[in-house]
């Protein structure tokens, strides 16, 4: 079964596996560095789930919940 990002518990991290959507939401996530292959620590959890905040490639980010579900994980 297909595991998204948004799904990732805090603490925990997770391997980007495929993005999905298209056009420029998804060139932007691809232009914060999480690709293909990519580890991804979740670092904070919102307390109603939005944002998400993580670190890639060594530096903070924070996430929409909508946007961490077109990232499908493993």
């Amino acid at each position: 079964m297909m595991k998204t990002l948004k799904e990732v518990g805090c603490g925990q991290t997770a391997t980007v596996k495929r993005l999905n959507g298209e056009g420029p939401v998804k060139r932007r996530i691809m232009d914060m560095g999480i690709t293909k292959g990519t580890a991804v620590y979740v670092r904070k959890v919102a307390p109603l789930g939005d944002p998400i905040e993580v670190r890639v490639r060594g530096y903070e980010l924070s996430l929409r919940k909508r946007d961490a579900e077109m990232i499908e994980v493993e």
